[in-house]
Formats: C-alpha cells, sequence, structure tokens
C-alpha cells in the first residue's frame, strides 16, 4: 500500500508542475523575423556592387561587394521611372530588388552620380543656397547649414537615409528617409514625408560656383 500511496504522490505532483508550467510545453521562443517584425526593424534588402562592361540597354552586369557576379534585368524599373542616375561600367550602383526576384530590380540607384556637392535656395528668404555634400564610406556634410550637423548617409532599401543632429539642441540624433525623385548628372529631387526639396549640383569655374538645375537628356545616361 505505501509503494502504491508513493507512486500517486509522484504523479500528483507531476501533474501540479505541469499545470504550472503550461501543460508540460515549453514556451515557443520567438523566431528572427517575429523579433524583427515586432521591433519595427525592417531589414535592409539593398544589393550593391559596381557596373561591369557586361551590361547593356536592359540588363546590368553588377559586379557584387563579395565578388560574385550578378545578371540584373533593370526592364521592370524603366518602365516604373525608377532607374536613377542611369548606370555605366565602373559605377557604384545599390540596386532594390523585385520582391521575390533577386535577378530584377525594382530600384535602381546610381551612387556615383549621387556623390558631390549639392545645393538649393535656401526656403527661408531664396537669398542664399543651402545643401550638402555626399562622399564615399557614408559620409555627408551640410553646406550653409550650421543648425545642422550631418552625420551620415546611406542607401536604405532604395531610400536615401540621412542622419542628422541639431546644432546646441538635444543630442538625439534624427534619422530621415528621403524618396529618390530624380537624379541627373545636375540635378537631384528627393522627397520626405512632407517635402519636396530640389537640388543643383555645384560645378567649380574658376573662384565661381555655378549650380546648374537642368537635366541632362537621358540618353546620355542610359546604356
Amino acid at each position: 500500500m505505501k509503494k502504491k500511496h508513493a507512486i500517486s504522490l509522484t504523479v500528483l505532483i507531476g501533474l501540479a508542475v505541469a499545470a504550472c508550467s503550461g501543460g508540460g510545453k515549453q514556451p515557443q521562443q520567438q523566431g528572427k523575423d517575429e523579433i524583427v517584425e515586432n521591433n519595427s526593424i525592417e531589414r535592409d534588402s539593398t544589393v550593391f556592387g559596381i557596373c561591369g562592361e557586361g551590361s547593356a540597354m536592359n540588363t546590368m552586369e553588377l559586379i557584387l561587394d563579395s565578388g560574385d557576379t550578378l545578371s540584373v534585368c533593370v526592364t521592370y524599373a524603366q518602365d516604373a521611372d525608377m532607374v536613377f542616375g542611369g548606370y555605366a561600367a565602373g559605377d557604384r550602383m545599390a540596386v532594390m530588388p523585385r520582391n521575390g526576384y533577386r535577378d530584377t530590380a525594382r530600384i535602381v540607384i546610381n551612387v556615383s552620380t549621387l556623390m558631390g556637392e549639392w545645393l538649393m535656395p535656401n526656403p527661408l528668404d531664396g537669398s542664399s543656397e543651402m545643401g550638402f555634400r555626399i562622399k564615399e564610406g557614408g559620409i555627408v556634410d551640410g553646406i550653409e547649414q550650421p543648425s545642422v550637423i550631418y552625420k551620415t548617409w546611406k542607401i536604405y532599401n532604395g531610400k536615401l537615409e540621412m542622419v542628422t543632429q541639431r546644432e546646441g539642441g538635444s543630442q538625439e540624433e534624427e534619422v530621415t528617409f528621403y524618396d529618390v525623385l530624380m537624379l541627373g548628372p545636375d540635378t537631384l529631387i528627393i522627397k520626405d514625408k512632407e517635402d519636396t526639396y530640389n537640388y543643383g549640383r555645384i560645378h567649380e569655374e574658376g573662384k565661381h560656383r555655378l549650380i546648374n538645375f537642368e537635366e541632362a537628356p537621358e540618353d546620355e545616361f542610359m546604356l
């Protein structure tokens, strides 16, 4: 009898423990995707590389940073007017693939064309210009913007991301994403959630800076 009571007591204790731990089931561990979704962090799907000499009108040979070569169809992006700055052999490129199609581009941004100094009229009075200087390695400098400190830039999921900080204000960094609407030899048009900004490229001519807001013909930038 004593043996039977001992067995019953063991079973009861086991059932009690199971009830406290959710029926004996281990809590499910969140997968990476769930954690990303819960934290509202979107994975960057942009593909970076150098445009190869094997590129053609509707196909870009993209030499990836990893050393691999990818043949990318750009027709989808061209039809949607989402090829910015064109492409030519040797250019640094950022390609946003079409969902589920790594070899099909949805957005194409010529990073080499994006580099340089860009100015727009000061929206406060229009008598002066302000802008920024985009450099390699994610470096960006403000031009005639003493109240804003530019920290970094990058292409993130087909958008231009700028990280800035207010001079004399809080130390908190501000992250702004811009849609690229136009990118040419002398024109950059970008848009955030509220406003659209039209920039012209600075050309050095002796000691004078010429701001040219004219867009070059598209065929000058397309293979």
